[in-house]
């Protein structure tokens, strides 16, 4: 764990999730090649998401200083929350995307264009993210955050947090979960999975990522020693809430995507 700045105030955390970023849209591009997709469904997917990756930050650390004023009593703005971001930049590029399809392809001879791709334009995407996620779960780890608890003696599924006081001394040695550690594998084989589904030109990427990911988020929560408040129901922390929230919608898409939406997607092809 390295949260220190390095330059202009810069961390390795800030680093990780830039680079993850870049990858996202490195990922996106190739993608979209590889799947034939029109330069102009691109370019209105690329302009949906950098708008939606900029409301995604601004959500995510707005969610985190929630979370800081709900367990200090007092709203900072530091640090980011995976979830905020997911869901506040997911809400702006969704919009942004059929808004501005519609005005784009409105007048074309194609005019329903952006609407039979929108399933595998959000599959790329979500391939996209699911990559910058796990980059940016490294971050995490170096940043010292989101791990989970804490323990005295070693334990082999722990990584140790060395307290150095500001002479370098040594002080203690405690022992944490490294829940980003976990998630970044789980991510990099979730990200394989999508990324085959995406590939074979299949548009049930997005409701494969809401089901496992939203499955894994529930479970990895009870390892996690942070608290992040309460919901109205009291055994759910607000994670876990939205992470069940996610499931129920990923298994609704899954069957309206194959009920409805994947054989009109064969009488186009």
């Amino acid at each position: 764990m390295y949260p220190y700045r390095l330059f202009l105030d810069v961390t390795l955390y800030d680093i990780l999730v830039a680079i993850g970023v870049a990858a996202a849209f490195a990922v996106f591009l190739l993608y979209a090649d590889k799947l034939k997709i029109s330069s102009r469904l691109q370019i209105l997917a690329l302009v949906s998401a950098i708008l939606g990756v900029a409301l995604g930050f601004v959500s995510a650390g707005l969610v985190q200083s929630i979370y800081f004023w709900i367990e200090n009593g007092a709203f900072e703005w530091r640090g980011m929350t995976f979830y905020g971001g997911l869901v506040g930049g997911a809400l702006f590029f969704v919009g942004t995307y059929f808004l501005a399809g519609y005005l784009m392809f409105r007048k074309s001879e194609t005019p329903k264009l952006y609407l039979e791709y929108a399933m595998r334009i959000f599959g790329i995407v979500i391939c996209a993210v699911t990559l910058a996620h796990a980059i940016g779960r490294i971050g995490c780890l170096t940043a010292g955050c989101c791990h989970g608890e804490v323990f005295e003696e070693k334990r082999w599924y722990t990584l140790p947090i060395l307290h150095i006081s500001k002479s370098g001394e040594l002080l203690r040695t405690e022992y944490a979960v490294p829940i980003p550690l976990y998630e970044m594998f789980f991510l990099l084989d979730l990200f394989a999975l999508l990324s085959w589904r995406v590939l074979k030109n299949k548009g049930d990427a997005l409701p494969f990522y809401m089901v496992l990911y939203g499955v894994w988020r529930f479970c990895i929560e009870y390892a996690r020693a942070d608290d992040r408040g309460e919901t109205f129901i009291s055994f759910l922390s607000p994670s876990q809430l939205t992470a069940f929230l996610m499931v129920i919608g990923g298994i609704v898409l899954f069957v309206v995507y194959y009920k409805v939406i994947a054989g009109r997607e064969k009488k186009t092809e």
